[in-house]
Parts: C-alpha cells; structure tokens; sequence
C-alpha cells in the first residue's frame, strides 16, 4: 500500500512539473505581450510629459510634431516611430530632407521620438553629424 502512494505522489509530483512548464510556455508570449504594451504606454507617457502643449496639440491631432534646432533654427518634424521619421522643412514650408538617427539602445517608439526632440533642440549639430540623411 505505501509502495502504491509513493507511486501515485511521484505521478501527480511529475504531472504538476510537466503542468506548470506548459503554462508557463502556453502564457509566455502573452506576458511578453504584455511587457511590450506596457513599454510602449510609458514611452508615449515620458514622451507627453515633455512635449509643449503646442507640440503635444499636434502630435494628438497629427501624429507628429515639430521641433526647431538648436543651432540652425531649421524646422524638424518628428514623426511617430522609431527609425527614419524626421524630416526637415524649409523657410517656405517645403520637404527639404528627412533624418534617420536613433539612440545606441532598442528603446520604443516613445522614447526614441524623446530623445530625438531633446537632441535636436539641445545639440541639433551633434545629432546631424551621426544621423543618416535621405529624400
């Protein structure tokens, strides 16, 4: 008789491990899912926090909003992403180039914009020098 429990508490021991292993597995993307939502929500939130309420007004409407540099005064519009989604106008409100730069780190698409409206309107120089330039 205590062979047979010992049996059965190995079984159901067994069947628990081999259980929670397939829960994890089946419920992972999920989480990871979720960790990636969750990311991107404080992303846009920093990003919100720091706009100015004209700049915060366009991005809502827009999905973009314009910054003016640092150095040149130029007029750059970031546009929601993370990758190729600045372009700079001219005087007369023309498409005059777009600006590919992003920070050394896999950031979403919040935070890239964030860094890349404070380096524009701090160092707009130093961002050009390592952006790649297309259009």
């Amino acid at each position: 008789m205590f062979e047979q429990l010992r049996f059965a508490n190995d079984f159901l021991r067994r069947f628990e491990t081999g259980y929670a292993r397939w829960a994890q597995a089946l419920c992972a993307p999920f989480q990871e899912s979720l960790g990636k939502i969750e990311r991107e929500e404080r992303g846009l939130k920093l990003l919100r926090e720091w706009l100015s309420p004209e700049q915060l007004a366009q991005y809502d409407a827009n999905n973009y909003f314009d910054v003016i540099g640092s150095h040149t005064r130029k007029r750059y519009r970031i546009y929601h992403g993370i990758a190729a989604n600045v372009l700079e106008f001219d005087n007369a409100g023309r498409r005059h180039a777009g600006w590919c730069f992003v920070p050394d780190a896999h950031l979403v698409a919040g935070d890239v914009m964030l860094a890349q409206k404070i380096v524009l309107e701090t160092d707009e120089r130093g961002a050009l020098t390592v952006a790649r330039k297309f259009l």
